[in-house]
């Protein structure tokens, strides 16, 4: 048995312990965050603000995201997961009360601000968390479900808008009530928390070094793809279908093909060279714009909104399970942190590009399609390099 599975927390927990506290946290959190992601641009102008807005009060939370990154390894190390968890998710609600209490634009693109700070925490604990495993099996299974919970409570959080509403108090209170509940999880249970000695220092010095980079690539732009969709998709889809009920059940197919997805994802990704899977996500995703773009019904809408969320929400647990497959555990927090920053990189600039540089009805799938594109060009000329590599090393 390897020292990492011979390992244990302070509370005597085996790493191989399923950690279901940061899951349970996060399917609570999801589904706030799903429900606050599409009320933001939906909520604008019936509070007399800008639609305009939406675009800038995204890449300020990708904005925060982007800052969060820089440091949040170090809060993990220094308070550990379950105390870090625990704070970044308060801060989340502050924000969260903020924009429910005082409806001014300076006040909410503040409060995008701070949350995106937050969720960057809230992001590297928990995957740091769940990568901190005996083998890079164990690693993909949990990251499976990790991604399940996440797209899963998207999803669920998708349909508030049909039903709880975009106006009003009573969805601040429900996104503020289910956050209150991601933070009770971790305060008082303390299953399965990565030791200090388990998790060693963590490693800055040559992990960013060690990481490849097609990993550091679709990060980025998992993070330009996904930034547009949850900054701009709403209200794309606002001219098409006819009320916002439909916007919400339409979004919530984007997230249920990021969830569907991920059972596969972790079941062949192990199997299947992960450049090359990265390569097929992006060839799925420009089947998706086009089909998109092509919809004469709702129905080929919907299909082509599941296609879009399988291949776009497969993209970043795909390059995180690449780039930690040879790191050593000490490497992991430093690693995700990293990565959270190559995705927030994208996601700044994704919402505020895709509304300016692509203008039009179709502006945000030719924005969506160029990145796809790009992105499965560079992952087939990476896998050819490489399996020359490979190829070249049997040689000799």
């Amino acid at each position: 048995m390897n020292n990492l599975s011979s390992a244990q927390n302070g509370s005597g927990v085996a790493l191989s312990v399923f950690p279901w506290v940061p899951l349970v946290s996060l399917s609570a959190f999801a589904v706030a965050s799903g429900y606050l992601m599409s009320l933001i641009p939906l909520a604008l102008m019936p509070l007399g603000m800008p639609a305009e807005l939406a675009a800038w009060l995204a890449s300020a939370f990708y904005a925060g995201l982007l800052f969060g990154a820089l440091w949040s390894a170090r809060i993990v190390a220094r308070m550990g997961h379950r105390q870090a968890l625990v704070l970044f998710m308060s801060v989340v609600l502050l924000s969260i009360a903020a924009m429910a209490t005082i409806k001014a634009q300076g006040v909410w693109l503040v409060s995008r601000f701070v949350a995106g700070i937050a969720v960057a925490g809230v992001f590297v604990t928990i995957e740091s968390w769940l990568l901190i495993a005996d083998s890079d099996r164990q690693r993909a299974k949990r990251l499976g479900f990790y991604m399940a919970a996440l797209y899963g409570g998207n999803a669920l959080g998708q349909l508030g808008v049909g039903y709880v509403g975009v106006t009003g108090a009573q969805p601040y209170w429900l996104i503020g009530s289910l956050v209150t509940a991601a933070i009770i999880v971790p305060l008082f249970m303390r299953h399965g928390e990565p030791s200090q000695a388990m998790m060693g220092a963590v490693e800055h010095s040559g992990t960013l070094g060690a990481i490849r980079k097609a990993a550091y690539i679709a990060c980025i732009v998992s993070g330009l793809t996904l930034g547009a969709i949850y900054g701009l998709l709403p209200l794309y889809l606002a001219e098409r279908v006819d009320d916002h009920q439909q916007i919400g059940a339409m979004m919530a197919l984007v997230i249920m093909g990021g969830m569907g997805v991920q059972p596969l994802l972790g079941a062949i990704s192990t199997r299947v060279n992960r450049v090359l899977l990265m390569f097929y996500f992006c060839v799925v995703g420009l089947l998706a714009v086009a089909t998109i773009t092509l919809a004469n019904s709702n129905v080929w809408l919907g299909v082509g909104l599941v296609m879009l969320g399988s291949a776009v929400f497969a993209i970043y647990p795909t390059a995180i399970a690449y780039a930690c497959a040879t790191l050593a555990p000490g490497k992991i927090v430093a690693a995700t942190e990293a990565l959270l920053l190559a995705y927030s990189v994208g996601s700044v600039s994704g919402p505020v590009f895709a509304q300016q540089a692509f203008a039009g009805e179709q502006g945000l799938m030719m924005y969506l399609a160029s990145c796809l594109l790009s992105t499965a060009v560079y992952m087939w000329v990476a896998y050819l390099r490489g399996r020359r590599q490979m190829t070249n090393w049997s040689a000799a």
